[in-house]
């Protein structure tokens, strides 16, 4: 039989067969991919092939291959390094889920969630979530470091226009949404129609929130965020897909913390920021890793503002393979 996994647990996975029936599998022995080294070998996503067994009255599906993958995407964990864990394969796109606070999704993140996904060849459309809960008034005043003089505070909302403005300068789609108000969730809809779609982000940024609002009655769990250290509760454990009523389905994620880029050579990385591949050509070396090098066009760009500084900053962390700045952050404006 032939089908596709909708939810693993590590050693059960759930299929949906091409007869819209769902079997528990399991697989036989050992079962490795060649040529990844992952933590599971099975994703949510994956087509597979598999049998039924019948044990006494039970009956139990066993993997036996899975087809080749239109594409798949990838973390390291970085507290292990050498551990890799496919998130999901067979993806059409994913939605980032970013938020200002509560719990604060962090531009080095951002940047090197949108270098894995390029990677693999998934497109991502970034949802900035929970724009009704930010302040939009600018009656806080505070010193210039710079100059010292006193000028209005940026308000939350103007930071998060930053933002998008920053992604979609380098052509990134940007919504901004709310998933408890509904704010332009049919925006979101209109993009899923038809297509297998992942959301993630951090634990608590709304990922099960906002696909509660785009499909009423899916009920996914949610929990509120932790006050203490102002992140959010795991409230996904595995992976899972979910058919829609509108020809979508959606894969729902567990929290990322962090997000280790995998398998990419420093000189490859570039690639995956476009406005760097952009002035590659321009370096006086054709080799130029835009950090060390003499009359780097890139880094040029960064001194007139061309390039902002926290994605060059994002670029030389994940090129120097710095793990432990995922939660650095700096809202930097041109």
């Amino acid at each position: 039989m032939k089908g596709t996994v909708y939810r693993s647990t590590g050693s059960w996975y759930e299929v949906k067969g091409t007869d819209d029936a769902m079997y528990s599998c399991r697989i036989k022995g050992k079962f490795r991919l060649q040529g990844i080294k992952s933590t599971n070998p099975v994703a949510v996503g994956d087509r597979v092939e598999f049998e039924i067994e019948k044990k006494g009255d039970e009956e139990i599906g066993i993997i036996k291959e899975i087809d080749e993958r239109d594409n798949y995407i990838v973390r390291k964990s970085v507290n292990l390094s050498k551990q890799t864990h496919i998130i999901a394969a067979n993806v059409d796109q994913v939605f980032l889920i970013v938020t200002l606070n509560n719990p604060p999704t962090f531009t080095s993140f951002i940047d090197r969630f949108l270098v894995s996904a390029a990677a693999y060849q998934i497109p991502v459309v970034l949802l900035f979530n929970k724009v009704d809960t930010y302040n939009d008034d600018q009656d806080e005043v505070v010193v210039d470091p710079v100059t010292g003089e006193e000028m209005l505070a940026m308000t939350e909302l103007d930071q998060v226009r930053v933002l998008m403005q920053l992604y979609k300068s380098i052509d990134y789609e940007c919504i901004a949404i709310s998933a408890a108000t509904g704010k332009n969730i049919d925006l979101v809809k209109e993009r899923m129609q038809g297509k297998t779609s992942m959301f993630a982000g951090h634990s608590g940024a709304g990922k099960s929130t906002t696909a509660n609002a785009i499909q009423p009655g899916l009920e996914l769990k949610t929990k509120a965020i932790s006050s203490q250290h102002k992140q959010g509760q795991h409230t996904t454990t595995f992976a899972e897909m979910f058919d829609l009523d509108f020809d979508a389905r959606i894969i729902d994620t567990p929290g990322i913390k962090g997000f280790g880029v995998v398998d990419l050579e420093k000189e490859e990385i570039g690639g995956y920021f476009p406005e760097i591949f952009e002035l590659k050509q321009e370096c006086k070396f054709h080799n130029c890793l835009h950090i060390e090098e003499p009359k780097c066009a890139v880094k040029k760009a960064v001194e007139t503002g061309e390039i902002y500084l926290s994605r060059y900053e994002s670029y030389v962390q994940i090129v120097n393979g710095d793990e432990d700045n995922y939660r650095v952050d700096k809202y930097t404006t041109p």
